[in-house]
């Protein structure tokens, strides 16, 4: 059995990376699962398996993972986005737009702007006044 070290890691997460560029999320959390075991407050690697699980429709997993990010991060607009993106695919809107919103207000970017939708708040036009 091969030794691992901390560059048999890297290796790992950039083989892990390619594999969810070539839509192979599975094999991507497979990778993705030594290296958090070995290292288990890497954060980038975290994010990158939120985002396998959530290609590989286990909303659950990609939750958990977008939350624990969110945590050591509340200041990350993408994960705030992703986890916006795991609610609405889980058909929970409310949670959804309160993510979508905070990823628009760290970092409005135009992708951010539309999805949170702030247009559509109709409790909105009542407090103008």
């Amino acid at each position: 059995m091969p030794e691992i070290t901390p560059e048999t890691h890297v290796i790992d997460f950039r083989a892990a990376e390619q594999l969810l560029a070539a839509r192979d999320p599975r094999g991507a959390v497979k990778l993705l699962d030594t290296v958090i075991a070995a290292h288990p407050e890497n954060t980038a690697a975290r994010l990158l398996r939120a985002r396998a699980f959530f290609a590989a429709a286990q909303l659950r997993a990609a939750e958990l993972e977008f939350s624990i990010v969110l945590e050591r991060e509340p200041d990350n607009a993408f994960a705030h986005f992703a986890l916006a993106r795991t609610y609405e695919r889980a058909a929970r809107p409310d949670q959804a737009r309160r993510h979508f919103r905070l990823a628009a207000a760290l970092d409005p970017q135009p992708e951010y702007l539309a999805a949170a939708r702030f247009d559509d708040d109709g409790d909105a036009a009542g407090a103008e006044g």
